[in-house]
C-alpha cells in the first residue's frame, strides 16, 4: 500500500472518529426497543395495541420502528452491548464518511477532512445506540446518490431511492425526511433552471426539463414505497403527529433547542459561524438547492437537537466547498521509499488495536453507566421482593423497566410519547411535579407503588404523607409503597364507624385519634 500524507490523514481521521463514537448505551428508548426486538422474535408478530403500560394497555400502537428493533435485539442477541456499541459506532461513522465523500474533490483530503471533524464533534451529544444513527447513514446515501445524479444525470443514481425507501419507512420515522430531500432537489433544479433561463441571452433554447421530470417519478415511487410497511397509510401521518405534539416539545429534552451556553453545543455554533464567515467571505456561489437544505435543516436543527445531525451532514460539504476556495492546502504526493512500505498497514493494524481497547473499556463500563443513568439496584430490589402493585415510574426509567421487568410489572409511562398522549404527559408531569390533586390521580390509576428520582417534588411530597412510606432508597432512586400502618388505620376507621374498637399496629388509639389519622393530608 503505497505511504502518502493523504492516506494517512484519513486512516487517522476517521479512526479517531470511529473510536470517539464507541460508549455506553444509555439512551431511554433503547430499552422498550431491545425488549419489543424481543417480543416480536417471542410471539412472531409487531404488536399493534400497547403491551408494556398498565395505565395505556391496548390502545393503537404504530410500531414505526419495527424492523429497527428486530436490528437491535438481533445484534444484542449475537453479541451484547459489543456487537451494538460497534456496529452503531460503524453506522454513525459511515455516515461521515458519505459526507466527507460529498465534499468537492479540490477540498479532499484537509479541507474537507477538518470540515467533517468540526461537523462531527458538533453532533457528539446524539451519539449513541439509537435508531435515529440508522436514519442518519440512509440520509447520507440519499444526499450522495442526489448529489451524483445532479452532477452526471444517470438514472442509475436514482433507480435506488424508492429501493432504500421501502427499509428506511419500517427503520424509523425520519424516513420522511427523505421524500422531503427528493422534493428540495426537485425544487432546487427548478430555480436554477429558472435563473439560468432569465439571465440567458440568446432566444429561441428549450430548457432541459429531464432531469426534473426523472426526480419528480423518483419522488412519486418514492411515496408509493412508503405504504409497504405494516401500518398502511398512517406511517405517513405519524410523522406530522409527532411535530405537533405540544407535550413532546415542552417536556422530551431531544426535542428542545440546543443550549449554547453548553459547553458540548460550542461545536455547532463554530459550524453554524464558519458557514457564515465563509459565505461572506469568498466569491463562489451556492445552487439553489444547497442553500434550501442549509436553511431547512439549519432551521430543524435550531429547533430541536435531535436534528443536529442531519444538519451537520448537510452543512459539510458546502463548509469544505467554501472554505477550500479560500484556504488552499495542496502536498506533493511521491512514491515512498521500499523500506517505508510498512507503515501504512503498520498504521491500520496499530489503529485497529487502539479501536479493539477501546471497544472493550467501553463495554466493562457498560454496568457502570446504567447504574449511573437508571434505577438498577431499585430494580434488583423489585425482582428480589416482588411487591404486587401498580407501578409509577419516572418518564425517562420507562423503557429501563419494561426491558429489566415485563411481563412481571407494566409501567405507568415511558418514551413512547406517541401511544400515552398530550393528555396524559400533562397529568403525569403535574403528578411528577406534585401539583394539586396528584393524590387522586394516583388513586384513580390504582397506583401501589412510586419508582422515581429522590429528587423530585413528588418524592417530597411522598415523604411528607402518611399514606406512603418509603421502602428502597439510594443515590440514584427511592421506592414508595402505600403505608401499611396507614391501611391499618383505614380499617380501624371503618369499624369504629361500627361503634367497635381495634388494635392494629399503630397502637390502640381512640376512634377519634385514628380518624385524624384517616383524615391528615400531606402539607
Amino acid at each position: 500500500m503505497r505511504l502518502d500524507t493523504r492516506r494517512i490523514f484519513l486512516i487517522i481521521l476517521f479512526f479517531g472518529l470511529f473510536m470517539m463514537t464507541l460508549r455506553p448505551v444509555v439512551d431511554p428508548d433503547f430499552w422498550w426497543h431491545l425488549r419489543t426486538g424481543q417480543l416480536m422474535v417471542e410471539t412472531h408478530t409487531i404488536p399493534r395495541a400497547d403491551p408494556f403500560s398498565f395505565t395505556n394497555a391496548g390502545k393503537p400502537w404504530v410500531t414505526h420502528e419495527w424492523l429497527t428493533e428486530l436490528f437491535l435485539y438481533g445484534l444484542y442477541h449475537l453479541g451484547n452491548y459489543s456487537l451494538l456499541i460497534f456496529v452503531f459506532s460503524a453506522i454513525i461513522t459511515g455516515a461521515f464518511l458519505l459526507a466527507y465523500l460529498r465534499s468537492p474533490q479540490d477540498s479532499r483530503p484537509y479541507v474537507a477532512g477538518f470540515a467533517t471533524l468540526l461537523g462531527a464533534i458538533a453532533t457528539a451529544p446524539i451519539w449513541g445506540v439509537r435508531p435515529q444513527m440508522i436514519s442518519l447513514l440512509i440520509m447520507g446515501l440519499f444526499l450522495v446518490l442526489l448529489e451524483r445524479y445532479v452532477q452526471q444525470e444517470k438514472l442509475r443514481f436514482l433507480i435506488p431511492l424508492p429501493l432504500i425507501m421501502l427499509v428506511w419507512v419500517n427503520l424509523h420515522a425520519e424516513y420522511f425526511l427523505g421524500l422531503v430531500v427528493i422534493g428540495v432537489y426537485l425544487l432546487g433544479g427548478l430555480l436554477d433552471l429558472l435563473l439560468a433561463e432569465f439571465s440567458r441571452k440568446e432566444p429561441g433554447h428549450i430548457p432541459n426539463f429531464r432531469p426534473t421530470l426523472f426526480l419528480s417519478g423518483t419522488l412519486g415511487a418514492s411515496v408509493l414505497a412508503t405504504l409497504a410497511n405494516p401500518n398502511g397509510f398512517h406511517i405517513l401521518l405519524y410523522p406530522f403527529q409527532t411535530l405537533t405534539s405540544q407535550a413532546m416539545q415542552q417536556f422530551i429534552q431531544e426535542w428542545f433547542s440546543p443550549d449554547f451556553h453548553q459547553l458540548m453545543w460550542l461545536p455547532l455554533a463554530v459550524l453554524i459561524l464558519g458557514l457564515i464567515g465563509a459565505g461572506m467571505l469568498t466569491r463562489k456561489s451556492l445552487s439553489a438547492t444547497n442553500v434550501l437544505l442549509i436553511l431547512g435543516f439549519g432551521y430543524a436543527a435550531l429547533r430541536s437537537m435531535r436534528h443536529v445531525p442531519l444538519f451537520a451532514i448537510v452543512a459539510i460539504p458546502v463548509l469544505a466547498e467554501q472554505a477550500s476556495s479560500l484556504v488552499h492546502i495542496r502536498f506533493q504526493i511521491r512514491s515512498p521509499a521500499r523500506s517505508l512500505r510498512w507503515v501504512t498497514p503498520s498504521l491500520l493494524v496499530v489503529l485497529a488495536l487502539l479501536s479493539g481497547l477501546r471497544l472493550g473499556q467501553v463495554v466493562q463500563g457498560q454496568s457502570k453507566a446504567e447504574a449511573e443513568t437508571f434505577p438498577t439496584a431499585a430494580v434488583d430490589w423489585l425482582q428480589a421482593n416482588e411487591p404486587p402493585a401498580n407501578l409509577f415510574n419516572t418518564y425517562s426509567w420507562g423503557g429501563y423497566l419494561i426491558w429489566r421487568l415485563y411481563p412481571q410489572y407494566r409501567v405507568y409511562i415511558d418514551g413512547r410519547a406517541d401511544v400515552y398522549g398530550d393528555e396524559f404527559i400533562y397529568d403525569y408531569i403535574s403528578i411528577y411535579r406534585a401539583q394539586p390533586g396528584w393524590e387522586k390521580k394516583l388513586d384513580d390509576q390504582n397506583v401501589e407503588m412510586v419508582l422515581i428520582d429522590p429528587s423530585a417534588p413528588l418524592a417530597n411530597a411522598l415523604r411528607q404523607s402518611l399514606l406512603w412510606e418509603p421502602v428502597f432508597e439510594d443515590a440514584n432512586s427511592v421506592i414508595f409503597m402505600r403505608s401499611q400502618s396507614f391501611l391499618a388505620a383505614s380499617r380501624t376507621s371503618a369499624l369504629c364507624s361500627e361503634g367497635l374498637t381495634f388494635s392494629n399496629t399503630l397502637a390502640i388509639r381512640p376512634c377519634e385519634s385514628i380518624k385524624n389519622v384517616v383524615r391528615k393530608t400531606p402539607s
